[in-house]
């Protein structure tokens, strides 16, 4: 197997380099946080190992490593919401990166909403407990149809 990233060496070549050396934390894994190409919208957040970063560059779509499931995921294998990535970055020291994708359907979230990113925490001294406020109020698709008996990705 063709060694894809590099080793990282120094600061200067993590920081300034043109070396692709991305830092995976203690599970193996990098955050990746997931945007809208065209209006910047926040879509995601999830977290990708080496082999789904190598797979999103290779094949231009979304992949990630879903934590609560322990499994490689290309977004929309299931939903047919394919995310396709217009651009991808990476930040200063390596150890984060950001897609910004068209996505296929127009929603990312497996709720049904279009971004994962629904619900406002508000700002102040808060009520007890604090009640979340949501932003979005119409559902893109509707889950159980979409997933049927797949079962759900949250776990408590």
């Amino acid at each position: 197997m063709t060694k894809v990233f590099s080793s990282r060496l120094s600061v200067e070549q993590v920081e300034e380099g043109i070396q692709l050396a991305p830092k995976f934390d203690h599970d193996g894994l990098i955050p990746a946080v997931t945007t809208d190409y065209e209006s910047g919208e926040l879509l995601m957040q999830g977290y990708m190992d080496a082999e789904a970063l190598k797979l999103t560059i290779e094949t231009g779509e979304a992949h990630y490593f879903s934590r609560s499931r322990g499994v490689l995921w290309h977004k929309g294998s299931t939903s047919g919401l394919i995310q396709k990535v217009c651009e991808l970055m990476i930040d200063d020291d390596q150890d984060c990166v950001w897609l910004k994708v068209n996505v296929n359907g127009g929603a990312s979230c497996h709720v049904g909403y279009r971004s994962c990113f629904y619900r406002r925490i508000p700002l102040g001294i808060p009520k007890q407990p604090i009640q979340l406020e949501f932003t979005e109020t119409e559902k893109i698709f509707d889950p159980e149809i979409v997933y049927g008996d797949t079962p759900n990705p949250t776990k408590l």
